[in-house]
């Protein structure tokens, strides 16, 4: 196979497979961050809430799967390469849901919505990967460094809550993921609501699925190919500046799965809106809310790059290998996209 499809390629088919699936689940199981936080706080419905839940815990027993059959290695994994920093968790975190609220959309929500013909996400898309870009290797990138500096994990202690509780118990970490994930998944479904929503727990399922289809097949081309590509899994900050990084410069550069990720989930919903019939063009009509939206976004690929991940990146990908900062900056997340939401429906003003 690598005779005539090159490793970063390879990889980014598998980024572009994982991609759709989780595009689908956002058109057609209405799969999404934020909106799954608005039906909690203002709804009183916990549904897309619990649809999260699924999804965590599918994408954990699957990797943990793959780590029990040796599969991948949870060392390669790029969450667990790095020494975990609380503080750049928490404060990426709510910057991210924060930007997030004032957007309207995550990065991942953006581009399920410009799949299905918004173009004010078309907007946010762009935003977000500069700004994401302007963090990592860009002006703010030596702010970044000095405020949140980086270390190496020791490898035989990675910053892992599977890891952690085998080095306790004994127990296979792998066995451990398993578990967690089982549990995590019988969970959602104590509500009458829920074991009755069969399509919500299809795609929450597929959602999760998708998240396994990027460890699993990144690790493997790390495997079988001869470059030494990252072993990751979904994730959209870097990857929608890396998008436009590649439009611009294709010829002097590589196909890579976070770019193979953002094409995927932007087909995936283009599917999905024509099949429900959703699919129309939008723009945005008040220079107000484009203003906000800007910012919102500018203020998203930020915090992405700080808490190491988005709420997919985070939320998802980060929680299926147990890395600690998962849980962390997921709270945050929701945590600064309450503040925000506040601020956009109530203001701040104090309730009489």
């Amino acid at each position: 196979m690598f005779d005539w499809i090159s490793d970063t390629s390879l990889a980014a088919l598998v980024g572009l497979i994982g991609g759709v699936m989780l595009g689908l689940s956002a058109r057609l199981g209405r799969f999404c961050t934020l909106g799954a936080i608005e039906d909690a706080l203002y709804a009183g419905s916990f549904l897309r809430l619990r649809m999260w839940g699924i999804a965590i815990g599918v994408a954990m027993i699957g990797t943990h799967v793959l780590m029990a059959a040796e599969t991948i290695q949870a060392a390669d994994a790029v969450y667990l390469r790095l020494g975990w920093n609380p503080i750049a968790s928490v404060i990426g975190g709510l910057m991210f849901g924060y930007g997030m609220a004032l957007s309207g959309n995550c990065g991942f929500g953006a581009l399920a919505r410009l799949g299905g013909g918004d173009l004010r996400a078309f907007v946010i898309v762009l935003v977000m990967g500069v700004s994401a870009y302007v963090a990592i290797s860009g002006p703010l990138a030596w702010l970044r460094v000095m405020l949140f500096p980086e270390s190496a994990a020791d490898p035989t202690a990675l910053p892992s809550v599977a890891d952690g509780l085998g080095r306790v118990t004994g127990m296979s970490p792998a066995l451990i993921g398993i578990i967690l994930g089982a549990v995590l998944v019988a969970a959602m479904f104590t509500t009458k609501e829920m074991r009755r929503a069969h399509k919500e727990t299809f795609w929450a399922t597929i959602a999760g699925l998708a998240i396994v289809t990027g460890w699993g097949g990144t690790a493997w081309v790390l495997e079988n190919g001869f470059a030494a590509i990252p072993m990751e899994s979904h994730t959209f900050s870097a990857p929608l500046g890396d998008m436009v990084l590649y439009l611009m410069t294709s010829s002097g550069s590589n196909l890579n799965f976070g770019v193979g990720s953002v094409v995927g989930v932007l087909v995936g919903a283009f599917i999905g809106s024509l099949f429900k019939g959703h699919f129309r063009w939008e723009a945005c009509e008040d220079p107000r809310e484009l203003k906000r939206q800007i910012g919102g976004a500018a203020i998203m690929g930020l915090g992405a790059v700080i808490a190491f991940g988005c709420s997919i990146g985070q939320g998802l990908s980060a929680f299926a290998i147990l890395y600690y900062g998962a849980p962390v900056t997921f709270l945050a997340i929701v945590a600064g996209a309450a503040l925000g939401l506040r601020q956009l429906i109530s203001g701040f003003a104090i309730a009489e």
